[in-house]
């Protein structure tokens, strides 16, 4: 019997990755990774202060506090409650999932405000840890009310869009990886890869105005080809990739306008779109039309070779000033811990993407 190739779009999907709560595993892990980082962000300074981990139990109503910090920490566990009450709902017994989920995400809060204890930028607090749990508690809820009609709708949309391969579940979670990115205030748009600032080496180079332009649309086209492709190779055929590319970089458009008008103000949700950026996106878009028509392998390894460029365009560009004008209005409270997420984020999404491909292109 002839093989068939898992590039192929009506290649089968082999036993055992035919998992309707796969994608739901991958994405409780990841997001259980986003607030463990950014609870220790700046993750530096500890200290052995002789203070009791656990005394912030005990603590009267915090004295200083926002209405804005307590949403936010309800926000970000209601993701964390969500995926991992989807992710268990195996567990034998109807409630087991919901009340591990719940649970599992009190004690990442617990730890967290426990370990906040030994790092002097932080503050351990029991309303924190009462924000992070109740969130959880709506996030499973939520899961547990609608979680079979979501899992109907996944399964319907799934075999009508997505690719029947090996580990779409992962490359999926990789992509909405790639969206936090853009809420970073610090990159180019598209500019991920960037690890000046964790290398803490910043260029003495000085650049020409003109320098920077070319530099902005290079980053823009190679990283758009790149994630382009990247997601091309998620969907079930090249004609629905046709479709969903494009919806998926208007959502990544949305993401970027939100993060300017939180960043700046509503009214500048369009303060990133620089002359470079605008002929990025039309050059890019034009080229990615084309990509699209080469076989799989071919969209597989161009996009690698670009995510390559792009990386290495990015470590060359100049500091965008804007993005150092902006990143002062995030020195405060939560979104300093997200914007060094993000940019973390950031830094490494090529070189988790990078292997993925490989490994596709490899299963030939």
């Amino acid at each position: 019997m002839a093989s068939v190739s898992p590039l192929r779009d009506d290649a089968p999907i082999p036993q055992g990755d035919d998992k309707p709560d796969l994608l739901s595993r991958y994405l409780a892990r990841v997001w259980s990774v986003l607030p463990l980082y950014g609870s220790l962000y700046p993750c530096s300074g500890w200290q052995r202060n002789g203070a009791d981990p656990f005394a912030f139990l005990e603590w009267a109503w915090p004295r200083y506090w926002t209405g804005f910090d307590l949403v936010t920490n309800v926000i970000i566990y209601m993701p964390t409650g969500f995926l991992l009450t989807l992710s268990l709902r195996r567990l034998p017994g109807r409630w087991s999932g919901f009340i591990l989920a719940v649970l599992l995400s009190l004690l990442l809060s617990f730890c967290m405000e426990s370990l906040q204890t030994w790092l002097p930028s932080r503050f351990s607090s029991n309303l924190d840890l009462g924000g992070n749990t109740l969130g959880a508690l709506l996030g499973a809820l939520l899961a547990f009310r609608a979680g079979d009609t979501l899992r109907r709708w996944w399964r319907f949309w799934r075999a009508r869009l997505i690719a029947a391969r090996p580990h779409v579940d992962l490359g999926l979670t990789l992509l909405g990886l790639w969206l936090l990115t853009l809420l970073s205030p610090e990159t180019l748009l598209f500019g991920v890869g960037d690890l000046r600032q964790t290398l803490n080496w910043l260029p003495t180079l000085t650049y020409a105005p003109e320098t920077y332009h070319v530099t902005e649309t290079a980053v823009v086209v190679c990283n758009l080809l790149a994630v382009g492709l990247f997601a091309a190779a998620m969907t079930r055929g090249r004609w629905i990739a046709y479709l969903i590319v494009p919806l998926f970089f208007g959502i990544a458009v949305l993401v970027r306008c939100l993060a300017a008008a939180i960043l700046a103000s509503p009214e500048q949700f369009l303060i990133w779109l620089t002359p470079g950026v605008r002929e990025g996106l039309s050059m890019g878009g034009m080229a990615l039309v084309f990509a699209l028509l080469l076989p799989p392998l071919g969209r597989l390894v161009l996009a690698a070779l670009c995510l390559l460029a792009g990386a290495m365009l990015v470590n060359l560009a100049p500091i965008d000033p804007y993005s150092l004008d902006a990143l002062t209005l995030w020195r405060q409270g939560h979104f300093l811990n997200f914007n060094g997420l993000t940019r973390w984020i950031s830094s490494i999404w090529p070189f988790l993407a990078l292997p993925y491909l490989i490994l596709a292109s490899r299963r030939m």
